[in-house]
């Protein structure tokens, strides 16, 4: 479960119209752990808005696109994801837009409020309900283990070992991925270049 990486009680569980949302196993599990489920619309892709922005800048920036079914590659990714975790919630500052203006020449501009990592934001939301007499959302327990990650780790040497992982998550996928696309008749040939655009983009951020 993913519920021990929230800094705050999970209350609700927003999902997709899946089988593997919407079964009584987890009815009964969410249930039991108090928590309210919502689901999106039948075939209403921007009701999952957020979630599927993350497929590209996180799945398939950090993942790729390569086919991961065997034990080993199951153990790389949660590796990466740990440390992915780390990096885009405690080190990543990012943008959010907060209204869209009219220039004087008719165009629509949007603008975004200033960068903060997402813990920052979920700090700032905490501040805000304790100063207005609430309880606030971050449990201790949680404030002092993130600090905690935050004071030990390097931002730079995160990165060079998520690239290790990925190298490795590449050498053992690549020629097996690649089999199965021509097994089924598909054009992978986009897929080299788009890595490398990932790579050189990665490159770039660790200047």
């Amino acid at each position: 479960t993913a519920l021990p990486l929230f800094p705050f009680p999970v209350t609700c569980f927003d999902s997709d119209n899946g089988v593997e949302f919407i079964n009584d196993e987890l009815v009964d599990w969410l249930l039991e752990q108090d928590i309210e489920q919502t689901r999106s619309r039948p075939y209403r892709k921007n009701d999952q808005a957020t979630v599927e922005s993350r497929n590209n800048h996180v799945v398939r920036k950090y993942a790729f696109h390569w086919r991961y079914d065997t034990a080993q590659q199951r153990e790389l990714l949660n590796r990466l994801w740990a440390k992915t975790y780390v990096l885009l919630n405690l080190f990543t500052p990012t943008r959010k837009p907060v209204r869209v203006d009219q220039g004087r020449d008719g165009r629509r501009k949007t603008v975004y409020d200033e960068p903060r990592t997402p813990w920052a934001r979920v700090l700032e939301h905490d501040a805000a309900d304790r100063a207005a007499g609430g309880g606030g959302y971050v449990v201790d327990d949680a404030r002092r283990r993130i600090e905690g990650i935050i004071a030990a780790t390097n931002p730079a040497r995160l990165n060079r070992e998520i690239a290790v992982i990925q190298d490795e998550l590449e050498r053992v996928s690549r020629d097996r991925t690649e089999a199965m696309a021509r097994r089924a008749g598909l054009d992978m040939g986009y897929l080299g270049k788009a890595i490398e655009r990932m790579r050189a983009d990665a490159g770039q951020n660790d200047k």
